[in-house]
């Protein structure tokens, strides 16, 4: 096969054989050159569109994580404030466990109760045989209600020894102000309670009281603790300390020098309310002291054997 070709400017022709082996190679190294430049540009545009497919690739599985971490942060978060709701209710049964050992050292020495048999200093002995399995351990929900639980029974004692202290301190306070013992340190009694000869008229008169002879300026005390509801004179006592113990009881001591207690003070068992005398319708001095029930006077000996 023969390829003419016919030049316009020189004016002639010119005439190629292709089966020529020159012309043969020219064309294949044309040939291979093209498929050689389309495999280069295959080749650079499929690597191009994979890399673009890594890298989109690569930007989806980092927006997962920062996801994830996100959520993970969250989920520590709660976690954390979980952690340190539960940290502050036990904060608040630990303050009511030193509240209530604190109690119960106090109502142990107010009962005066042996401190070796309750002994809030050290915990409780417990013990038993140990479980054969290993047992399971406590998870975060179980934690909850065994501190609920624990706060419920905390409650429970603190109010039940709320009560007891309220039943010892009133039978404490009955103790305090039921009337007990005498009412001055030394002397003697010259006059009892009941029929007697009235050392001045000579008849036979009721004594309504004790009379307890001593020595003039001596102190008085209260028989037991109460408010005073009189400080002064009064017609045949000369001067009267009366004070009411409640509960009924009332004690009197007359014939004082001089009183040393207002009227509406509150007392103690033991304190001095006056000082011995001979004041009103006495024949010297001593105290006459009365216990009064109900409004009625009863016999002080009574009172004062306890």
């Amino acid at each position: 096969m023969n390829v003419i070709l016919f030049s316009k400017r020189e004016g002639r022709a010119r005439q190629f054989d292709l089966a020529h082996p020159v012309t043969l190679g020219i064309v294949a190294a044309l040939a291979l050159a093209i498929l050689g430049t389309a495999f280069a540009l295959g080749l650079q545009l499929g690597g191009g569109k994979g890399h673009r497919l890594a890298l989109g690739e690569s930007t989806r599985w980092t927006g997962i994580l920062a996801e994830q971490k996100a959520q993970i942060a969250e989920l520590r978060s709660q976690l954390q404030e979980r952690v340190d709701a539960m940290a502050m209710r036990l904060g608040e049964v630990n303050a009511h466990v030193i509240r209530l050992d604190a109690l119960g050292k106090r109502l142990t020495e107010m009962a005066d109760i042996d401190n070796r048999e309750f002994d809030f200093g050290r915990d409780p002995p417990s013990g038993g045989p140990e479980e054969d399995g290993g047992g399971i351990s406590a998870q975060i929900p179980d934690l909850s209600a065994m501190l609920k639980s624990l706060e419920q029974r905390v409650d429970l004692r603190d109010s039940q020894l709320a009560a007891l202290e309220n039943v010892i301190l009133a039978r404490e306070l009955k103790e305090q102000i039921h009337p007990e013992g005498r009412p001055v340190t030394g002397g003697f009694i010259s006059s009892y309670f009941g029929e007697r000869q009235d050392p001045f008229s000579g008849h036979e008169a009721y004594h309504k009281g004790v009379d307890f002879a001593g020595t003039t300026g001596a102190n008085v005390m209260s028989v037991a603790a109460g408010v005073v509801t009189w400080a002064g004179e009064r017609t045949g006592y000369g001067n009267l300390v009366e004070i009411n113990h409640g509960d009924g009881y009332v004690t009197r001591y007359a014939h004082n020098e001089r009183t040393l207690v207002a009227v509406g003070q509150t007392v103690k068992r033991g304190e001095p309310v006056a000082l011995m005398g001979s004041t009103g319708r006495s024949t010297g001095p001593h105290v006459h002291f009365e216990v009064l029930r109900n409004g009625r006077q009863v016999d002080p000996l009574s009172f004062i054997g306890r």
